[in-house]
């Protein structure tokens, strides 16, 4: 199915059935805006865990610090909406021209008939081949994954080996530094952060984790996942320089993959997630939404995919949209990318985009841990990062949004 395909089939609002692949934040508000939206009919969400739909973001920062117990974390959303949740069920393949699709749960193998098809199953976190039978190695995904980290924590776990500066491994260091715990980072690129954020603000969250006593390992990678092996009180894991870093536990936090394998011979397209046109179409009657959405964004003039949690909600919505339109005109999906994230005492927020080979302008002063960054290309701006600067980022906002020149929006922060 090729990218712009149309929906040519509107869905029966009275004798329709949806069927929602993931309970995740996309698949659920996918399914409450479908039941605002008027859809009366059946509305089945299959997830693979057990656990009611819970909110991620808080896992690697309240959850794993102890702050948050599991029911803070439900999806409030979620909550008396009219659904048959099928939890513990797989999601195994999908036939377009049956329009079914395939599912293992406890009672066996079976088949799901949708009128309206929601994919929604999010992403995967990558892992080191090899390291599956080692108890001591772990990521950080899902609530049994932090369970298990809060759960070492809780024992007295006294050292963390995190591989990956990226957004997750950087706070699951400051919540195993805030346990307790001493925390070495290891991360291929020269500063944390540097692809998404460039090296200049990775600097200033290099020198914050720095500040409070993670001891980071930038420009190194392990060599192999053979080198990780039984040492004195954990594990050693050898890296590219040669050096030997040890703990207790190995967080592996080096990015996430579209959980597409079972998408594999369906006739959707699949490029780093499902393709879908700018209204979120991926077939006639299919929509994707969240971690798996690949969508052609106009704003950015390329093929997108976008990890945040307000992307989830916002594109969950939109899927729903698309479906309730049936072969009616639906509206593109193509808002702006914002994300956050809480580390110490330090609040970052991104909105747009911003990325190491962006053009950026600092504002501020790096060594006060206080400034804005914006991005932009050939001219204008893409993004803008706040670093402790929640009200610049609230009122850069709309000029990210109007692609403003980037020597305004930076005239417009020093102004403030």
């Amino acid at each position: 199915m090729a990218v712009g395909a149309a929906v040519d089939k509107p869905l029966d609002l009275a004798q329709g059935r949806v069927v929602v692949v993931g309970a995740s934040l996309a698949g659920v508000h996918a399914a409450a805006a479908l039941r605002r939206g008027g859809f009366t009919g059946p509305l089945v969400v299959v997830d693979a865990q057990d656990h009611p739909p819970y909110d991620r973001p808080p896992l690697s920062k309240e959850f794993l610090t102890g702050r948050f117990g599991p029911g803070d974390l439900a999806l409030r959303v979620a909550a008396d909406l009219d659904v048959a949740w099928h939890s513990g069920t797989i999601a195994t393949g999908i036939d377009l021209d049956a329009r079914t699709v395939g599912v293992t749960g406890a009672s066996g193998a079976s088949e799901l008939a949708f009128d309206g098809l929601v994919l929604a199953c999010g992403a995967e976190a990558r892992t080191f081949p090899g390291t599956g039978d080692l108890p001591e190695v772990q990521v950080l995904r899902t609530l049994d994954d932090a369970m298990a980290l809060r759960a070492a924590l809780d024992d007295g776990l006294r050292s963390v080996v995190v591989v990956g500066a990226g957004f997750i491994g950087l706070e699951v260091a400051a919540s195993c530094r805030e346990r307790g715990a001493s925390v070495t980072v290891v991360e291929f690129a020269s500063q944390p952060l540097e692809r998404v954020l460039g090296p200049e603000a990775g600097k200033v969250v290099a020198a914050l984790h720095e500040a409070n006593g993670v001891d980071l390992r930038l420009g190194e990678g392990v060599t192999s996942s053979e080198t990780a092996g039984p040492a004195a009180g954990g594990l050693s894991v050898e890296l590219s320089s040669g050096a030997v870093v040890s703990g207790e536990r190995v967080v592996v936090g080096i990015g996430v993959a579209p959980a597409t394998a079972w998408l594999e011979g369906s006739g959707l397209r699949i490029d780093n997630g499902v393709v879908c046109d700018a209204t979120l179409s991926a077939a006639p009657g299919v929509v994707a939404a969240g971690d798996i959405l690949c969508w052609p964004s106009r704003r950015y003039g390329q093929l997108l995919r976008v990890e945040h949690w307000d992307h989830a909600v916002a594109s969950g919505e939109a899927a729903a949209a698309r479906l309730l339109a049936g072969g009616g005109a639906a509206e593109p999906f193509d808002p702006v990318p914002f994300f956050w994230s809480h580390q110490y005492d330090m609040k970052m927020q991104l909105v747009g985009l911003g990325g190491s080979d962006a053009e950026a302008v600092l504002v501020g002063d790096p060594d006060e841990g206080r400034l804005v960054v914006v991005y932009g290309q050939q001219g204008r701006a893409t993004g803008v990062l706040g670093i402790n600067r929640p009200r610049h980022v609230a009122l850069l906002r709309e000029a990210v949004v109007a692609a403003a020149p980037v020597e305004e929006v930076v005239a417009a922060a020093e102004a403030l």
